[in-house]
């Protein structure tokens, strides 16, 4: 499948906020200077590294997807997201099987405007939170009240995290 922009601009950007717009979701899209890590990005936007979540495309055994989002400041637990999916092998695919899944790169991905939708699966730290996220493109992020952003995507919350 390959990259999707095919050296246009923008084109991941517009499809996450095209699809935020048709999910009704209030999003705050924010032009930042590259970062080099997720900390760097949370000093380049003034919160903490806990109010930016990661959007981690994971491989089901069955060769389908799903999205983990997991605060910054945490990590996957794999015991809990594959008890709660109910699968014995779950896997974080190279980059360019990610981007095949979602038409995005990484650092850039975000279950809106995913080239497929697949399930979401969020971390309960998030609830009641404001936080950042990938907005389909380097050098932008999103702003977005994360129940808003749960209910919007249907995501499962659930506790799948632990503190790195």
């Amino acid at each position: 499948m390959g990259q999707i922009d095919n050296g246009r601009a923008g084109v991941g950007r517009q499809r996450f906020l095209a699809d935020a717009a048709a999910r009704g979701l209030d999003v705050q899209l924010v032009e930042r200077l590259a970062a080099r890590s997720l900390e760097e990005a949370a000093s380049i936007l003034g919160i903490t590294p806990a109010d930016i979540v990661k959007s981690l495309v994971v491989k089901h055994k069955d060769g389908t997807f799903l999205f983990a989002l997991i605060p910054g400041d945490r990590q996957i637990s794999w015991p809990k997201l594959r008890a709660l999916v109910g699968v014995n092998k779950l896997s974080l695919p190279p980059a360019d099987v990610a981007l095949d899944a979602t038409g995005y790169e990484r650092g850039t991905i975000t279950p809106l405007g995913s080239t497929t939708a697949w399930p979401v699966y969020a971390d309960a730290t998030m609830v009641g939170k404001r936080i950042s996220m990938g907005a389909g493109e380097h050098g932008y992020s999103a702003f977005v009240e994360a129940d808003a952003l749960t209910t919007a995507l249907g995501a499962v919350v659930a506790d799948i995290s632990e503190p790195n």
